[in-house]
């Protein structure tokens, strides 16, 4: 019987992986070549002025991206607006509205065009403005894979456990990022965006002030940096206050985030724990000497989360507002 089980959770395991890779196969980076030519070009426009307009624009849709594709897949189902819907849920509550407005002025701008208007998902208008944050800030500008559709569910309980949390260890990152057709690699170069963006002091309070030790601060924590965040988390800290991630250099996409991490400088338990497990403590160690490596590492990292649980061909829909089913 046991032998049966696992042989079916394996037969299982690999139709569901040739369902994935079908869909994901047609995508394509030229998918709008007839219909907008142009789109990529009317999104970064759009992006390079909201950007201009508020840096938080970047951390804000990268984060947006990885939240969309984990839930639902890559389908824009986190920008609906409907009854209880995955932004409304506590792990998605945080997520800074300039990232939605990104994708909202980027899909105007590609709706102004008549020969585009209604031809571009807001699933590929969320990939492409993530493509463009990370090249603004001075990361890695790269081919985007497009013909995803935009889903039509939305729901609150959906995010359950399906989204990392900042006290995790190797084997419960490994797990999540697997689960997704994402390697360890993969999810050590994806944490790398955390070189970007801020936290509110409630995500790592317990590291400072309870953890399980006689100290009562997580030893992992570089002493000097514990006490820089107690100075902007103090006990009883308004909880609106946000601290930068990457105390070094917050607003380049860089392989500052990994050199933090050798100096016990990660943030959450899921960051430093990269580095104090000794599987996973050498990509660490590669990506914080060699910046390319990183890149490289980031882009194959991001264009493989970018094919999750996609919706293609009569999957899905064009939605004409991003924040509403048509």
């Amino acid at each position: 019987m046991e032998s049966q089980s696992f042989s079916s959770i394996i037969l299982s395991s690999l139709l569901l992986s040739l369902l994935l890779t079908s869909a994901s196969a047609q995508l394509r980076e030229d998918f709008y070549k007839t219909s907008c030519p142009n789109v990529e070009s009317l999104v970064r426009s759009a992006v390079q002025k909201k950007f201009q307009q508020t840096f938080v624009t970047a951390p804000a849709t990268l984060r947006l991206y990885f939240h969309d594709c984990f839930v639902r897949g890559c389908d824009a189902s986190v920008m609906l607006a409907n009854s209880s819907p995955e932004k409304d849920h506590p792990d998605d509550i945080s997520l800074a509205g300039d990232g939605f407005d990104t994708v909202i002025k980027a899909k105007a701008a590609v709706d102004s065009v008549p020969q585009c208007r209604n031809k571009v998902s807001c699933a590929d208008i969320l990939a492409l403005a993530t493509r463009d944050v990370v090249s603004l800030t001075g990361g890695p500008f790269y081919k985007v894979e497009l013909g995803r559709r935009d889903g039509r569910i939305s729901t609150k309980a959906s995010v359950q456990r399906r989204l990392p949390h900042p006290e995790f260890n190797l084997d419960q990152l490994n797990s999540m990022f697997a689960s997704h057709g994402l390697t360890q690699a993969d999810m050590i170069a994806l944490s790398g965006a955390h070189t970007l963006g801020f936290s509110h002091c409630s995500k790592f309070f317990n590291r400072l002030y309870n953890f399980s030790t006689k100290n009562k601060i997580d030893p992992t924590i570089n002493p000097n940096y514990a006490s820089q965040l107690k100075g902007m988390c103090p006990k009883n800290v308004d909880p609106r206050i946000a601290i930068n991630m990457d105390p070094s250099t917050p607003q380049q996409f860089d392989n500052a985030y990994f050199k933090n991490l050798k100096q016990g400088m990660g943030l959450f338990t899921s960051d430093q724990i990269l580095f104090t497990d000794p599987r996973s403590r050498a990509t660490v160690e590669l990506f914080a000497s060699n910046n390319a490596a990183f890149q490289k590492a980031f882009i194959t990292a991001i264009t493989k989360l970018g094919r999750v649980d996609v919706k293609t061909g009569n999957q899905g829909e064009i939605r004409r507002d991003c924040s509403l089913v048509n």
